[in-house]
């Protein structure tokens, strides 16, 4: 057996020139389909407010509840005795809707409380509009000037 090193055996050779061609091919499709734009910006529109405008909602009854528990149907003060009582009272004011009349659409009760008013006056006027017939119901929180 002859287990001598080969003299003619050579070195490997590492070609270059298909690994350049195949990144200058990557280079060149990147160039041709990247965009480049000088400046970057987002198009953002923000949202505005104007107070001047008066809200055009025929079909809302407002119910505001202040910190003492009062009502107040459409800045309207309201005797508050029980829920049906306010139940009538929310029947009257959908009742003088000039929209509910005309587009027969559900009037939408939006409760107005104050930060310091107790949960069960808010829970009164919930049922109060179940009896009522009010199915469309929801909330708004606002702090009076006095809590601040």
């Amino acid at each position: 057996m002859n287990f001598r090193k080969g003299r003619g055996r050579e070195e490997p050779e590492i070609n270059l020139i298909p690994f350049i061609d195949v990144l200058l091919v990557i280079l060149i499709f990147l160039m041709v389909t990247t965009t480049y734009s000088r400046f970057t910006e987002l198009q953002i529109t923000l949202p505005t407010a104007d107070a001047e405008k008066a809200q055009d909602k025929p079909n809302q009854i407002d119910i505001g509840i202040d910190a003492q528990g009062r009502y107040k149907i459409n800045n309207q003060p309201v005797s508050y005795l029980d829920t049906a009582t306010l139940a009538q009272d929310l029947k009257r004011a959908a009742g003088n809707l000039d929209g509910a009349k005309t587009e027969q659409r559900d009037p939408v009760v939006i409760i107005n409380a104050d930060r310091a008013a107790t949960h069960q006056s808010v829970i009164d006027v919930l049922e109060a509009a179940r009896i009522a017939g009010l199915a469309k119901v929801t909330f708004a929180a606002q702090t009076s000037a006095q809590s601040k």
